[in-house]
């Protein structure tokens, strides 16, 4: 018998209703038949999606990743944590490696540079319009053999259309299944994103994100395919999981714009939007009592779009998030922030910043849609459905399951869901 193996498949930003729909398909149907689903999952804070995949890849809430951002603490700056270096604790692939198993990565976040993948195609793109992706994704990590035999046979299908769906989707799919069949690794994971980016654009629920849905049900069909024609598909413990839902927004706050109002400059305090919440940082001391007492009123008030300023302590104590922020901003359910210094509030929407569309996240767990699992393989149960987890019990499962060690992670196993 061959060696079990796992592959975890994040759907970004799908949500428990996407569920109903992609039942009608055939294939959907018998994975859930075949396999256990937790209906919806409880995410982490902020629900934003580098946030979340760091502690879904590690079991551990953002206090311990120190993963509470997209991008990186700097006033104005939108560069992303892209490498495995702002991870600071043991991951699933970390737990695999150290089991002797084979590693393999296709755009899951936050692993640009893990040496413990062995082939490695980080979520990374272009930083220029003039740089190749090939050159981009071999300095976030990816080998000359992977560069060569998965990336360069598969770089049509995004040639062009870099962070654009459905091609971006596609060309992961493509890389993934091209893996499964040169590589055969013990440990896959990838993270397609073409549901959150047209929730972005268009809103949660329209025949635009329908459609992605089929397309996302027809490359999730390729990929068992090639498990099947593999001789792999009984031995692989399959995961498809999400990582946060969505919600329709109406406006944009800008609370960098009151700081300056206040006379208050970006060096002694700033803050950097997670779409719909705000971590404010505050360099000088000596105006903390006056950003908070500024944030406070206007959410007291109403009328700003945020309806809660969390102390760093309070956020820490009630959603197990810590950084190197002292307050956090939540958004009233309608409002997400911007980081424009133009007026107080904004009723336009930027498609340009993934944050600032139509739909957006970053919000309170309990908020919105809700994101959903299903476990499939030879050490779940057929036909289970557990109706609410922690995203952060998925890596613990699997974990479990496969005999890997993750000591330190905060999730819990779903024994409901497994076999023996």
């Amino acid at each position: 018998m061959s060696k079990k193996k796992l592959i975890i498949i994040s759907n970004d930003a799908l949500v428990r209703e996407d569920m109903d729909y992609l039942l009608t398909k055939p294939l959907m149907k018998e994975l859930v038949a075949k396999g256990s689903w937790v209906e919806t999952l409880k995410t982490v804070y902020p629900s934003i999606t580098y946030c979340c995949h760091a502690s879904m890849i590690t079991g551990c809430y953002p206090e311990k990743t120190h993963l509470y951002n997209n991008e990186v603490d700097e006033y104005g700056c939108k560069d992303w944590n892209w490498e495995r270096k702002s991870i600071r604790v043991k991951t699933l692939i970390d737990a695999a490696k150290d089991a002797g198993c084979t590693t393999a990565n296709v755009f899951w976040p936050v692993l640009g540079n893990d040496p413990n993948i062995d082939y490695n195609i980080a979520e990374y793109w272009s930083q220029t319009p003039e740089e190749p992706l090939v050159d981009a994704l071999r300095r976030m990590g990816s080998s000359e053999q992977v560069l060569k035999e998965i990336v360069e046979p598969n770089l049509y299908y995004i040639d062009g259309h870099q962070r654009q769906h459905p091609f971006c989707d596609e060309f992961i799919f493509a890389c993934a299944r091209d893996m499964i069949v040169k590589y055969q690794p013990d440990l896959l994971v990838l993270h397609p994103a073409g549901i959150d980016g047209k929730r972005h654009q268009c809103g949660i629920f329209n025949d635009e994100v329908t459609e992605q849905l089929d397309y996302t049900y027809y490359w999730i069909e390729k990929l068992v395919r090639a498990l099947k024609e593999q001789g792999l598909y009984e031995d692989t413990n399959i995961i498809l999981t999400s990582d946060h839902g969505q919600m329709d927004v109406k406006r944009r706050c800008n609370p960098n714009a009151l700081l300056l109002e206040a006379g208050i400059r970006p060096e002694q305090a700033y803050v950097k939007p997670v779409g719909g919440s705000a971590q404010v940082f505050i360099g000088d001391r000596a105006v903390y009592e006056k950003v908070y007492r500024l944030f406070k009123d206007a959410a007291e008030a109403g009328i700003y779009g945020f309806e809660r300023v969390y102390t760093k302590e309070e956020a820490q104590a009630e959603e197990r998030l810590a950084g190197d922020f002292e307050l956090v901003l939540e958004s009233d359910g309608y409002t997400t922030f911007s980081n424009s210094t133009e007026g107080r509030y904004m009723l336009d929407f930027d498609f340009n910043d993934y944050r600032q569309g139509h739909g957006t996240h970053g919000y309170l767990p309990e908020k919105g849609p809700q994101p959903s699992m299903v476990m499939i393989g030879p050490d779940f149960k057929k036909g289970v459905r557990v109706p609410r987890r922690n995203t952060v019990d998925m890596a613990v499962t699997a974990a479990h399951v496969m005999g890997w060690s993750l000591p330190d992670a905060d999730g819990e196993i779903i024994n409901e869901v497994l076999e023996g």
